[in-house]
């Protein structure tokens, strides 16, 4: 069964300070759980995404076990959205839209999550009674974070 996460987020910077910030790989471990022991193993270069792109991450999303998970950027509009779309990892389909709309306060960030996780009925019992619950940790977590990295007073 297939689940959907949606999340925004009011940040007070111009799209290009988004962008360069969200679209960098090199950035998702300040904003992921430290007791998810979230590691980029992909070396960039330059933070510049583009389609067909992978990256290589370890991730302990339960238990402290440690998992391989790697994604692909299928989708990219310069300044404004891209997609990264799981090709190996823990979940049967994991599909996140990252979204930066421009307006009077700064710029919108919408992240909208298309996810379903293995093992048919299992793997629902599992999303019911702890997979909804971490994915929530882990945005409400990277909210706080943002909170104070870009709406600090």
């Amino acid at each position: 069964m297939k689940h959907r996460l949606i999340r925004e987020q009011q940040l007070n910077c111009d799209r290009a300070t988004a962008w360069k910030f969200f679209s960098s790989a090199n950035n998702l471990s300040e904003i992921t759980p430290k007791d998810m022991n979230f590691v980029v193993l992909t070396a960039m270069e330059n933070d510049e995404i583009y389609e067909g792109m992978l990256i290589d991450y370890y991730v302990s999303p339960l238990f402290g076990i440690k998992m391989k998970w790697q994604t692909e950027i299928i989708k990219v509009d310069f300044q404004r959205s891209f997609i990264d779309f799981q090709k190996k990892g823990p979940y049967k389909i994991w599909h996140h839209h990252h979204e930066f709309i421009s307006n009077e306060k700064g710029v919108l960030m919408k992240d909208t999550v298309d996810y379903e996780l293995p093992l048919g009925f299992l793997g629902e019992i599992a999303h019911a009674v702890f997979v909804k619950k971490k994915l929530e940790y882990i945005f409400d977590y990277r909210y706080a974070v943002l909170e104070k990295m870009f709406n600090k007073k």
